[in-house]
């Protein structure tokens, strides 16, 4: 097994001309790459960073957040994500309780200025802020860089962890999971094979880096082949559209959604799109008509559904070359290729092919633990290495599974996970809520939003709620309604009774 910084060098040595990333006015080849990651990790050690220390990203994706996750890689430290939609308050937690020493972010991204959304924030932690790029000086990473030693020899090994990044629990509780180098080189070269990515690719990643699908099956998976990557900071179809016909686009991820808007586009027959070739898909139910439309209105030859947690390193199942719509589109496919899946009942045994049940997975592909968190990951990971995913599914004859629900208590909105607990805790941090409860209810657009359901000891409307919200969390974690109520309809146990809410 090899290390994910390995990878650019290898192929640097193969094909050192080749393009590894356009991002806008930038394009850095193979050999550009793996001198830029040199120099970028004699900065970052230079700050104090070594083997097993932990640095943040909270940027949109460009060009630099793959640098500097490869520099700090080479040398063992371990990554940590942040999603570019937390508040202060949600990025200082994250930042604290993965002892993070150093932070990259930006200024200026859709007029946000991180830096200054942590002001206040006791990161005791935190030495260092590090802008990648500021609408001010466009060269500050370029000066941070400067004239520092280049680190030539990876540190790090395949059994190394290499990034932690944090998933919600039933109770609210970020949870950072930390994978290792060899199992995310050996995940995704099983994937960038099932779906026939090749060095001949060009890739724009849509999806979002702090998330597996825009990191890992995104430009992790294009170093893997030696492909080229077009970071997309903000998803406006036109540009898109522009884009795919421009750079001679061969691969695109994206939630349903995604190729929703580029179907109901005016202008998408003014486009050549004929590039594309490659497609995947998932996180929400999708229609087959769209899966049909995809290859017969966009003109993708494969699009691939698939089924991944972040605790799997991203990736559970997907689907195969040449399956039918509808499979595509009512089934996440069949395990990744080397992983065992079962179905199993609430006694943790395994049930018949047909039969409903919780979805374990066990292989390379199961995440190493919690941070910091070993009853978490001993209640998530058997002893004998099955990962509980905590979704309800059933799986055919052909090994096809179907997600049927949801035993985490969990909300996707618009491919975002939103768990309810989270946003329960911090609604009752308002003065005038004294009991809430969150559920997720279907949306033509985003496929679920979120609705609160509050009990008060003061006045508070619907309006000035949620105006709290968005001042006190992401805005895909903000409640599209709100709903009071007496007392909030609870069993015998004092659980309360969603399903109530949800009729």
């Amino acid at each position: 097994m090899t290390t994910i910084p390995q990878l650019v060098f290898d192929q640097a040595a193969k094909k050192p001309k080749a393009l590894a990333i356009k991002d806008g006015n930038i394009a850095y080849s193979y050999a550009d790459l793996a001198a830029r990651v040199q120099k970028t990790a004699g900065a970052m050690k230079a700050l104090g960073l070594g083997k097993g220390d932990r640095f943040a990203i909270w940027a949109p994706n460009c060009a630099d957040w793959i640098v500097v996750t490869l520099a700090g890689q080479m040398f063992g430290a371990i990554m940590v994500t942040l999603n570019t939609r937390y508040k202060g308050t949600e990025a200082a937690d994250i930042l604290s309780r993965a002892n993070c020493k150093v932070l990259f972010t930006v200024k200026g991204f859709l007029g946000l200025d991180y830096p200054a959304m942590l002001e206040g924030q006791k990161i005791e932690c935190l030495h260092h802020i590090v802008l990648l790029k500021d609408d001010q000086n466009p060269d500050v990473f370029d000066s941070f860089i400067g004239g520092a030693e280049p680190v030539t020899q990876i540190a790090a090994n395949s059994n190394d962890v290499s990034d932690i990044i944090f998933t919600s629990g039933t109770t609210g509780a970020p949870k950072g999971a930390m994978t290792n180098h060899g199992q995310n080189v050996e995940v995704f070269q099983a994937f960038t094979s099932a779906i026939g990515m090749n060095g001949d690719d060009r890739y724009l990643v849509v999806n979002p880096f702090f998330h597996s699908f825009g990191y890992k099956a995104g430009w992790l998976a294009c170093l893997v082949v030696g492909a080229a990557i077009y970071p997309l900071a903000v998803f406006d179809p036109k540009a898109v559209l522009e884009q795919i016909e421009r750079d001679k686009i061969s691969v695109m991820p994206g939630a349903p959604t995604i190729f929703q808007t580029l179907l109901a586009h005016a202008d998408l027959k003014k486009h050549d799109i004929s590039s594309l070739r490659v497609a995947t898909t998932g996180a929400t139910t999708i229609p087959v008509d769209l899966i049909r439309r995809m290859n017969e209105d966009l003109g993708i030859d494969d699009v691939f559904s698939a089924y991944g947690l972040t605790e799997s390193t991203g990736v559970v199942s997907l689907c195969r070359k040449g399956d039918d719509f509808a499979t595509i589109a009512t089934t996440c496919g069949r395990p990744l290729p080397g992983t065992e899946l079962q179905v199993t009942d609430d006694d943790g045994v395994a049930v018949a092919s047909g039969e409903t049940g919780e979805i374990w997975v066990r292989g390379f592909n199961v995440m190493q633990g919690y941070l910091d968190n070993p009853a978490a990951t001993s209640e998530a990971i058997t002893r004998d290495g099955w990962l509980k995913t905590g979704d309800i599914g059933v799986q055919d004859a052909q090994g096809y599974i179907k997600i049927t629900d949801r035993k985490k208590d969990m909300v996707i909105v618009g491919g975002f996970n939103c768990y309810p607990a989270e946003i329960e805790k911090m609604l009752l941090q308002h003065p005038d809520i004294t009991d809430v409860a969150v559920v997720g209810i279907p949306d033509e657009r985003l496929g679920e939003v979120t609705v609160a359901h509050i009990v008060l000891s003061g006045e508070l409307t619907e309006s000035d709620a949620i105006v709290w919200c968005r001042e006190h969390m992401a805005n895909y974690k903000v409640p599209r309604s709100v709903r009071f109520h007496q007392a909030l309809p609870r069993n015998a146990s004092g659980k309360v009774l969603k399903f109530q809410l949800k009729s």
